[in-house]
């Protein structure tokens, strides 16, 4: 038997080099340890809740920025929302943002940086609920996570700004 050498044979080939070639140094680095997320602490109370939605509510009305605020407990349920005329997605986006950052406790950033990075991470998106978007912050009281902020309807880094503003607060006591 011959080998032949056909151009659906080079195309193979050349994929599987592609693939070693780029595969093989991005398998060989070293990835840091993760750093030890923070643990839950008491769910966040009403007041609290208050509190960072008026920050975050006061950073979108003073950019004139229409947005869905969400804020959720450790359990990832809804304590408290506020839609400042946006559109009807952002409403489950913002609170899927919020719920995803407690449950994975850390920002939502960081997995979509996952993402992003390397087709290994694609498996995260099995996960049911799971909000791949970023702008979505564990709010950390005393070094415990206490709920989770996700903000949705203007560009991320936007989004992301008015989370900070409403988690930084409750950080501020």
């Amino acid at each position: 038997m011959t080998f032949r050498f056909t151009p659906l044979r080079a195309l193979a080939a050349l994929a599987i080099t592609s693939l070693l070639t780029v595969g093989l140094p991005a398998a060989a680095q070293t990835q840091p340890a993760p750093a030890t997320p923070p643990a839950y602490g008491a769910p966040i109370s009403l007041e609290q809740a208050k509190k960072a939605m008026v920050a975050a509510e006061a950073e979108a009305r003073k950019n004139n920025w229409q947005v869905v605020i969400s804020i959720v407990d450790t359990g990832g349920h809804l304590v408290m929302l506020q839609r400042l005329e946006a559109q009807n997605a952002s409403v489950d986006i913002a609170t899927g943002k919020a719920r995803t950052s407690v449950n994975f406790r850390r920002p939502t950033k960081a997995l979509e940086d996952g993402l992003a990075a390397n087709g290994s991470a694609l498996r995260i998106l099995a996960v049911p609920g799971f909000t791949q978007l970023r702008d979505g912050l564990p709010v950390v009281v005393d070094g415990k996570i206490i709920g989770g902020i996700g903000v949705s309807g203007v560009m991320a880094f936007q989004d992301e700004q008015l989370a900070k503003a409403g988690a930084d607060t409750l950080m501020a006591k």
